[in-house]
C-alpha cells in the first residue's frame, strides 16, 4: 500500500497570506498580493489541481492512497475536498480547514466537523503562508485554543501541522509538546520533516532547533512527514541526494515508525513528475529493511489515518 499523506486539490485559486490576497493567474501561475509566482507546472489553461487530476497521476506512479490538506495559501476549499473523498472513498482520506483565530470560531468548528468526510484538520502555521503571517503573534500555546485540542482528541481527528521555517514565530515546538502530552490519544503530523534545509543543516542553532523538534517523535502521538524536501533542495536535482541523509538522521533519532511519505502535491511537480518523487522516496529509505521501508511508503499512514 502507497500513500501519499501530504496532497492538495482544488478547483480555483483563492487564498490569502500575510502579503495579501492569492489567486490564480492561469497556466500555473498565481498572484500573491502584488507579485506574482509559478508554483505548479502549466498543466492546464486555469491554475488549478483537480481531485480528476489527482487521481490520474496516482494511477500514473501506482500510489494507492493519497490525504487531502489544505491552508490558507490555496484558499479554504471544505467542500470540494469533502466532495473529492465522496467521489473517491477508496483512495482520498480529507483533512478539513479550520481558521482557529477567526471569530466564532467555536461554532465554526462544529460546522465544518460536522462533516464526516474529514479525519484530519490541517493548521498551517507558517508565516509565509499561513496563520502566523495572517494573524501576527497567535501562539498553539494560547489558553483560549484549550478547546480545540480537547475536541479533536474527542472527535479522533487526525491534526496536522505546518509549523513554518526552522527559527521562525511560527516554529512552536515546546507548545506542540505540551499539547501532545496533555492529550495523547491525539494523534499529530509535523508537515516537511519540520523543515530541514542545507541552511539548517550548516548552521549548528537551526540545526539544534531543529533536532528539538524531531525528538517530538519520541511522544507516542507524533509522526512527521516527508513532502517538500526536493523543493528544498532544488540546486542538487533528481534524485534530491541530501534528502536521504535527513530522512536518516530523523529516523536514527526517532525511529522508522515516526515517519511517513508526502509530497506536496501539485507544487513538487515544478521539481520532478510524481513517479520521480515516489522513486525518489524509496531511493531515500533504502538502507532500511523491507518492512521498514513499506511503514514509511504507506502502512504507517493507514495506522494514523486508519
Amino acid at each position: 500500500m502507497i500513500v501519499d499523506v501530504h496532497a492538495h486539490v482544488f478547483q480555483r485559486f483563492c487564498g490569502r497570506v500575510a502579503d495579501g490576497p492569492t489567486r490564480g493567474l492561469g497556466y500555473g501561475r498565481v498572484s500573491i498580493g502584488n507579485a506574482s509566482l509559478q508554483i505548479m507546472p502549466p498543466l492546464c489553461k486555469q491554475t488549478r489541481h483537480t481531485s480528476e487530476m489527482l487521481i490520474a497521476h496516482m494511477d500514473w506512479a501506482g500510489v494507492d492512497k493519497a490525504v487531502l490538506l489544505q491552508g490558507p495559501f490555496y484558499g479554504e476549499c471544505n467542500e470540494y475536498v469533502a466532495k473529492a473523498v465522496r467521489s473517491y472513498p477508496d483512495r482520498l482520506v480529507g483533512a478539513a480547514y479550520f481558521d482557529p483565530w477567526e471569530n466564532d470560531a467555536h461554532r465554526r468548528f462544529d460546522a465544518v466537523v460536522a462533516n464526516t468526510s474529514f479525519r484530519a484538520l490541517k493548521l498551517e502555521m507558517s508565516e509565509s503562508t499561513g496563520f502566523s503571517g495572517i494573524h501576527p503573534g497567535v501562539t498553539l500555546s494560547d489558553p483560549n485554543l484549550a478547546w480545540l485540542w480537547d475536541e479533536l482528541e474527542k472527535r479522533k481527528l487526525v491534526m496536522v501541522l505546518d509549523l513554518g521555517a526552522v527559527g521562525s514565530a511560527s516554529y512552536q515546538t515546546d507548545a506542540v509538546r505540551q499539547i501532545a502530552e496533555d492529550h495523547s490519544d491525539l494523534k499529530i503530523v509535523i508537515a516537511h520533516l519540520a523543515q530541514i534545509t542545507p541552511i539548517v543543516e550548516a548552521e549548528s542553532e537551526l540545526r539544534q532547533a531543529w533536532e528539538r523538534q524531531i525528538d517530538l517523535g519520541c511522544l507516542p502521538n507524533v509522526w512527521f512527514d516527508t513532502a517538500s524536501l526536493p523543493a528544498y533542495l532544488a540546486e542538487e536535482g533528481y534524485p534530491y541526494p541530501s534528502a536521504a541523509r535527513y530522512i536518516r538522521t530523523a529516523i536514527d533519532r526517532i525511529g522508522p515508525t515516526k515517519v511517513m511519505w508526502g509530497t506536496d502535491i501539485p507544487g513538487l511537480l515544478s521539481h520532478a513528475t510524481y513517479p520521480q518523487l515516489r522513486r525518489a522516496a524509496e531511493k531515500h529509505i533504502a538502507f532500511l529493511p523491507a518492512d521498514d521501508q513499506a511503514r514509511i511508503m504507506g502502512g504507517t499512514a493507514i495506522d494514523v489515518f486508519g
